[in-house]
Order: structure tokens, then C-alpha cells, then sequence
């Protein structure tokens, strides 16, 4: 067989069974960013509106997955939703959006999740001034290796963690439980009153859905997931629905422990409450938490941010190199060390900024909730003009969930314009970059042609 009809051939295989792509698809989503969100969500509103907040944010983003699940059965493709949005708009659209991927959304996710954990690790051994970055991009080098090694090694690698840190999220709601059987009683804490308003709830709601994130990645594994009816489904409502009651446990556990002003005055809740409980053991507790969920988060979106780029980079002649696919392992080895090497450039970024996390939260967060909310109405585009194509999950109360979602994304899109920081104007002219390549890269073609869904 020659080279170019081995290439053709190459590709994902069905291999995942249900129960692995959930726990891939918890690894997206679960993260310790609850660690620093829960105190900026307790800063912004009041008591009573506090967990409805962690609720509302669960279910919403449940309302997406449904949208997501349906576009993933009916067109499963290792790319996700590029794939959807390249069906739904055309070509440009769906390079596009793999270029904000590649440059902004996955690699930041990666270069903040590096930093959380080194910003845990640092306050307990010092480093130096550059510490943190260093242990960041050490971190996505050495995960970057794990996936090159083989796609059998790198998923069974992604369950371990997901377990370990599903158990340590149990543990932090433990001692809440433990804490409330011994009628512990919070001390008072002085804390500055909420921000309040509507401004309070958009701000304190950019970082609910910044910990309920990364469930709309699973869309790139409908292709190897052996049950191509009800697999997606089930990864995507059961891994949010998981998370939901993780979430609202952990949270509970940190009001008990700490006390709601203790919580919003808190730079590091679980650190605090594990103290309480343990003593000083209690810190590094949380640290080696903090370290599997960012191993997991990192793990999970190289997988997945390296299929978008390799099915994105296969319908672009000059990128044909990134879209080649290693039989042998199981990966798209040329992406996986594209994405690696994006994100250690953000690190190098983020390392001269004030808080590395926070400049990663500015950069991604506009760009994430502008491709979302084309992403959700590319379902209602694609039951127009694909109605012949079977859909084994359809969305109830079609069409006004994806619309609900739709605004959604709208309002929380302006909300991180206005309420985030400056960072997010720099993700935004990295957008507009793309469309600048975007013209070089993929000149006008005649229309016969871009129907064809040929190379570019």
C-alpha cells in the first residue's frame, strides 16, 4: 500500500468503551479551579444566591452537552465541534475556530491549569521569582511525552487520575462532614460585603462556568467511542451531572469549615480547611490534589486539542504536515507537539504577568463563549440543511434550548469583555490573527469546489 493511501486509511478507530469516554470526558471538566473560584464566587454575591448560582451554571451547561450530543451522533469526527462549525458555516469558519483553539482556548486552558498547580506547589517550597513558570512548563513537557507514547498507555493513564482526583474532591467534602458532626463552629470573619447587582451575578457567573468548562472537548472522541448511539450522551450529561454534585458538596464543605465570609475572604479555602482538620499535613494534602486534577486537565486536553488540530490541519494543503495521524501509537503526534509547544510560549507569557492564572482567564475567556455560542446554533443550522441525517439523540424543546444557550453565550460573551480585564483584548487580537492568515492560507475558491469539502 503506498504512503498516500496509508495516510488516507490512518484515523481514530472505535476503541473506547462507554465507560472510558465518561471518565475522559470527568477529566475534562472536573479541575481544581473551584480551589480559586469558589472565593471569587462567594466575593461577588450573597449567601442566599450562592449555591443557586452553582446550580443554575451546572444545568445550563447540561443544556449545551444536550446540543453537543446531538451534532456528535449525528456527525461523529475526531474534530468536535470544529467539525460541526465547518458543516453548519463552511470552511473558513472552521479554521477559524481551530486556530483559536490552537492559540487561545485549549493552549491557555493548558498554561492555567499548569500555573494553579504551581502556584500551590510554590507557596510551600520556594522557588524563586520565576518558580512557578518553570514547575508550569516542566509540567506540560513532561505530559506532552506521556501522550506521544501511545493512545492505549495515555487513556488508561487519564482513568487512574480521574479516580484519584474524584477521590480527593471526597475527601475535602469528608471533612466538612466530619467537621459537622463535631459541631465545630466557623470563626467570624471580617469580610468586605459582596459586589452584588447584576454586575456581581455576570461576574461571579464568568468563573461558575470557567469550573463547569471543557465538557463541549469531548465532542472530539464521537469518533472512538464504541457505542456511537448513546455514548456521547452518556459522557456528556453523566460527566456534568457527576460534576454538579461535586461541586455543590465541595462548596458546602467550605462554607461549614470556613464560614460564607471566611470562604470570601479566603485565598485558598481547601488549604485553609484541611489545616483545621489535619494541621500543617493538611497543605500538602491539597497540593498533591492540586497536582493530579492539573496532570488530568492537562492529560485530557492534549488528547483532545491535538484531534482538533490534526482534523483541522488535514483540510489545509500548507498544514498538511500536522494532520498526519501515528498509526503505530494511536495519536496525531505532529499536533500533540504543536499544542505542547503553544502552551510553553503562554507559560513564557504568563510568567511575567501579575498571576499567571489570571492572565490565562483574561486571554481564553471571550474567545471560549464567541465559538460556544456559534457552536450551539450550528444544531439548528445542521437540522436545516442536513435533515436527512439520523440523529439518536435529539435535543427536547427544540429549537428554544439551543436558542436559550445561544443567549446565554451572548450574555456571558460581553459580561467577560466588560467585567474580566484587559487580557481579554490580547485573546481577541489573537482571534483576529487567524483571520489575517485565515486570507493567506485559504484564498477565495469557486463555490463547486468549496462544497466538495476538499483540502484547501
Amino acid at each position: 500500500m503506498s504512503s498516500t493511501h496509508r495516510d488516507a486509511a490512518a484515523g481514530p478507530r472505535r476503541h473506547l468503551a462507554v465507560s472510558h469516554a465518561l471518565l475522559m470526558t470527568l477529566g475534562m471538566v472536573i479541575t481544581t479551579d473551584i480551589l480559586k473560584t469558589a472565593p471569587t464566587v462567594a466575593q461577588n454575591v450573597d449567601a442566599a444566591l450562592f449555591y443557586p448560582l452553582w446550580m443554575l451554571g451546572g444545568l445550563l451547561s447540561m443544556v449545551g452537552a444536550l446540543c453537543f450530543a446531538e451534532m456528535a451522533t449525528a456527525f461523529p469526527h475526531p474534530g468536535g465541534d470544529y467539525h460541526f462549525l465547518r458543516s453548519a458555516y463552511g470552511a473558513r469558519l472552521g479554521f477559524l475556530f481551530a486556530w483559536s483553539r490552537f492559540t487561545v482556548m485549549h493552549t491557555g486552558w493548558i498554561a492555567l491549569t499548569a500555573f494553579l498547580f504551581a502556584d500551590h506547589l510554590t507557596t510551600l517550597l520556594p522557588l524563586g521569582a520565576h518558580g512557578s513558570g518553570i514547575v508550569a512548563a516542566s509540567l506540560i513537557v513532561v505530559l506532552a511525552g506521556v501522550n506521544l507514547v501511545g493512545v492505549r498507555f495515555s487513556f488508561l493513564t487519564q482513568a487512574a487520575l480521574v479516580t484519584l482526583l474524584t477521590a480527593g474532591f471526597v475527601g475535602i467534602v469528608g471533612v466538612g462532614v466530619w467537621l459537622q458532626a463535631q459541631a465545630y463552629v466557623a470563626p467570624v470573619v471580617a469580610a468586605p460585603p459582596p459586589a452584588g447587582g447584576i454586575a456581581g451575578a455576570s461576574a461571579a457567573m464568568i468563573y461558575v462556568f470557567l469550573a463547569f468548562g471543557g465538557w463541549s472537548d469531548a465532542a472530539t472522541l464521537s469518533s472512538e467511542i464504541r457505542d456511537g448511539r448513546r455514548g456521547m450522551f452518556i459522557a456528556l450529561t453523566g460527566s456534568l451531572a457527576a460534576l454538579l454534585l461535586i461541586y455543590v458538596a465541595v462548596n458546602w464543605a467550605f462554607v461549614r469549615g470556613l464560614g460564607f465570609a471566611g470562604l470570601a475572604a479566603s485565598e485558598a479555602p481547601a488549604v485553609e480547611l484541611l489545616r483545621r482538620a489535619f494541621g500543617a499535613g493538611g497543605a500538602w494534602l491539597i497540593v498533591f490534589v492540586v497536582g493530579v486534577a492539573a496532570v488530568s486537565s492537562i492529560h485530557s486536553t492534549l488528547i483532545v486539542g491535538a484531534r482538533t488540530t490534526y482534523a483541522a490541519a488535514r483540510d489545509v494543503l500548507a498544514l498538511q504536515k500536522l494532520g498526519r495521524w501515528d498509526d503505530s501509537r494511536g495519536v496525531p503526534a505532529h499536533a500533540v507537539l504543536a499544542e505542547a509547544g503553544v502552551a510553553l510560549l503562554l507559560v513564557l507569557f504568563g510568567s511575567f504577568a501579575q498571576s499567571g492564572f489570571n492572565a490565562m482567564v483574561e486571554y481564553m475567556t471571550p474567545v471560549y463563549w464567541f465559538f460556544l455560542c456559534l457552536s450551539s446554533l450550528a444544531l439548528i443550522v445542521l437540522r436545516v440543511r442536513r435533515p436527512e441525517v439520523a440523529r439518536p439523540v435529539k435535543v427536547p424543546l427544540y429549537p428554544v434550548l439551543p436558542l436559550l444557550f445561544a443567549a446565554v453565550c451572548l450574555y456571558m460573551l460581553y459580561s467577560s469583555l466588560a467585567y474580566v480585564g484587559y487580557g481579554a483584548l490580547l485573546g481577541v487580537g489573537v482571534l483576529l490573527a487567524g483571520v489575517a492568515l485565515l486570507a493567506r492560507l485559504m484564498p477565495r475558491r469557486p463555490r463547486a469546489a468549496a462544497a466538495a469539502h476538499e483540502p484547501l
